[in-house]
């Protein structure tokens, strides 16, 4: 089952689940396996670029300023006017194909700019290169939404609504969620005042999703349990792995770094070279993930930070 697919499924169960205290842990769990594939959905595995050909742009500058907004409401002209960068302009729809950077000074601060290729409505659920564009999106600073003045003010909402369903919350404060990570000693929980939705029981629910089990957690506002996924989303660490050629000592030169939340054996194949998980027979890991030194463990293992691995082929 592809990965849009799985998000379709997902989306519908909420659709038809009633919102009440009885489903709160249901809907939390789901709302966390939603997030979870959609970070999944603009992040491509086997170490590629960032966001696809054309479309990752190194960040220069002090900061990063994204212009989105639907084909050919004049994104590259603005971009043309203030940079003074040219970005192909026509008559017809799609003419940016890929990522156009530019650069402005304010103040004395370098800004860099960036016309995005224009999205389509249904772009969250990948429909045109909408996941590559808000994969890029996600990295600014400040996103600038371009609209056509001709055209409906509706468009706004359509393109917040896009973005919001990667969890870009547009225009709106930081959640006053205080995580900390920890190796042991449970999920502690403190709330300044009383919440309505979020509980204990709920929290570790949509932790453990995450595969985190120990965490001190502070809810300074009526917080939601979309507010704490945004929390762990962008809190969560990446986890470097080392390798080991056999009969060598571990390459600590050269990490292969893992997102916390895809660090499986198969994970640290990929990232490396996607032919080697079809060789793959079994690996040997050393670290913190493992209960023998070194320990024979297959392609689901989960990883650990500072693990060392050793990939044996078949035959």
């Amino acid at each position: 089952m592809s990965i849009l697919q799985k998000i379709a499924d997902i989306e519908a169960e909420m659709a038809r689940t009633q919102k009440n205290k009885a489903t709160m842990g249901h809907l939390g769990l789901l709302k966390a396996k939603l997030a979870k594939l959609k970070r999944e959905l603009i992040t491509p595995k086997g170490g590629g670029a960032t966001a696809g050909e054309g479309f990752d742009v190194a960040k220069t500058g002090d900061a990063r300023i994204g212009f989105v907004g639907f084909p050919s409401v004049g994104k590259s002209t603005l971009l043309s006017n203030l940079a003074g960068v040219y970005s192909e302009v026509a008559a017809y729809e799609f003419t940016t194909l890929t990522t156009v950077p530019g650069c402005i000074k304010y103040k004395g601060a370098k800004i860099q700019l960036l016309d995005l290729p224009g999205i389509i409505e249904g772009a969250k659920d990948g429909k045109g290169r909408g996941k590559q564009v808000i994969a890029v999106a996600r990295t600014c600073s400040l996103i600038f939404i371009v609209l056509d003045v001709l055209k409906p003010i509706a468009h706004k909402k359509l393109i917040e609504k896009e973005l919001e369903g990667f969890g870009i919350r547009l225009n709106k404060e930081p959640p006053q969620i205080t995580f900390r990570k920890k190796e042991k000693g449970g999920v502690n929980l403190q709330c300044a005042v009383q919440q309505n939705e979020l509980d204990l029981e709920l929290v570790k629910t949509i932790l453990a999703e995450y595969r985190i089990h120990n965490a001190d957690i502070v809810l300074k506002y009526d917080a939601t349990a979309d507010d704490l996924i945004d929390v762990i989303g962008y809190l969560l660490p990446s986890f470097a792995s080392y390798t080991k050629p056999k009969g060598q000592l571990p390459d600590y030169s050269a990490p292969v770094v893992l997102h916390a939340e895809r660090r499986t054996i198969e994970d640290f194949c990929n990232k490396i070279h996607r032919s080697i998980i079809r060789e793959f027979k079994y690996a040997l890991v050393w670290g913190s993930s493992v209960k023998h030194q070194p320990q024979k463990v297959g392609k689901e293992h989960v990883l650990n930070d500072e693990d060392v691995v050793q990939i044996c082929k078949k035959v």
